[in-house]
């Protein structure tokens, strides 16, 4: 791993790192989105979107909230990766300006023009995508290319979303695009931090079982992942793609297991980022079920995204920024509340399409435990990101 290089910044403190703008907004968004969804979804509100009201809904998650915090991620990851310097200042404050016209131009799209808000929204994963692989390209680090490529693919989904639901009406396969490529990321990143940073910690606090190391099992899964994750995105009810989806989601299992999750139960800083891995697996194994008709098929999207994406974002989220910014991690009881809300809105969300007698109240109680995680996230580090940031914390923590 290269030694990242950083310059002094005199500029307003949250641009001087790209998770502090994009982990606060992306925060806000998402808490914001899911609030407004549903008085939508009851028809107590109406929208000024060109989007039906679910693919709104669907785009503001997976197209607006998630790239937010991706970027934040990787922007602070790439100095790491590469040991070059990282974005700041006005750079970064024009992308955060594009990824806000693009939530404006998505809202409004009705009344403008649905093809404008196409190019403003799709021109931020464009420049993100750019950005990353200049630096990665320039640092030489090939190997996270990987990750470049899923973002433009991901780009590609956004892009596809908005034709196909102008030309078709609904966008069934532009999500589930960008839900392969988020299950990818998650599986790709999440392979190689969590059983670096629980090794780290247990070699500190906890001797004894160690977590494997990433190796040719980690990569015969990651491969058969993308091959059940293309099955699904053409033919998600075919048996075939339930029979690879079920064999990819049994490996995902056993990848956990060899993470030694159970030995970090006192630092529930680390458990998280086990606990919403969990919901990977889970995904592909509720997926695979509905492909023999067995539950609905959003129950498995449902575990992917409120549960592994919801869960694993702000896992990441809180131990960047508070490594980042030079606190100690570990997680505080506000911390451990954020993370119980989030496990109560993705285990809520994932019943009240199994339980659909109890689905008014399981979908409330979702939404409302959704939107106090992210909020509660940016009350309690929103005066972290916006805050004066410690140099030297920030040049020792991992991403």
């Amino acid at each position: 791993m290269a030694v990242p290089r950083y310059r002094d910044y005199r500029g307003w403190p949250v641009l001087a790192a790209g998770f502090r703008p994009f982990f606060l907004l992306g925060a806000v968004q998402a808490g914001l989105a899911i609030l407004i969804w549903l008085p939508v979804f009851y028809g107590e509100l109406r929208l000024t979107s060109a989007f039906a009201p679910r693919d709104w809904h669907v785009h503001e998650m997976l197209y607006g909230y998630l790239p937010a915090v991706i970027t934040g991620f990787l922007f602070t990851a790439i100095p790491n990766w590469t040991g070059r310097l990282p974005i700041q200042g006005l750079p970064l404050l024009s992308l955060v300006l594009v990824w806000i016209a693009g939530r404006i131009f998505v809202a409004f799209s009705a009344g403008t023009s649905c093809w404008l808000a196409m190019l403003v929204d799709a021109s931020f994963l464009a420049l993100v995508a750019a950005a990353a692989a200049r630096e990665i390209v320039a640092g030489k680090n090939w190997r996270n290319l990987t990750v470049v490529a899923l973002v433009s693919v991901l780009l590609a989904g956004n892009v596809a979303f908005h034709l196909e639901a102008h030309f078709a009406g609904g966008a069934d396969y532009a999500i589930r695009i960008g839900i392969a490529v988020v299950v990818l990321l998650i599986s790709l990143i999440g392979g190689r931090i969590i059983p670096s940073f629980t090794r780290n910690w247990l070699v500190r606090e906890n001797p004894g079982r160690l977590p494997a190391p990433f190796g040719r099992f980690d990569r015969v899964t990651l491969a058969l992942s993308a091959l059940a994750l293309l099955a699904w995105m053409i033919a998600p009810d075919h048996p075939v793609a339930g029979v690879v989806l079920g064999v990819a989601g049994v490996l995902h299992l056993l990848r956990l297991a060899r993470w030694a999750g159970g030995r970090t139960l006192r630092e529930r800083l680390l458990l998280i980022l086990h606990v919403g891995y969990a919901f990977i697996p889970l995904g592909f194994l509720l997926n695979a079920a509905a492909a023999f008709d067995i539950v609905p098929i959003s129950a498995g999207i449902h575990a992917w995204m409120a549960g592994g994406a919801g869960v694993m974002t702000l896992a990441v989220m809180t131990r960047a920024s508070l490594g980042h910014t030079g606190q100690e991690l570990t997680a505080t009881r506000t911390t451990q509340a954020i993370y119980l809300a989030i496990i109560i809105a993705a285990i809520a969300r994932i019943c009240a399409v199994l339980h659909p007698a109890q689905s008014d109240a399981l979908l409330h109680i979702a939404g409302f435990a959704w939107a106090a995680a992210f909020f509660g996230f940016a009350l309690a580090y929103g005066p972290l990101l916006l805050g004066s940031r410690r140099r030297a914390a920030e040049r020792r923590a991992p991403a």
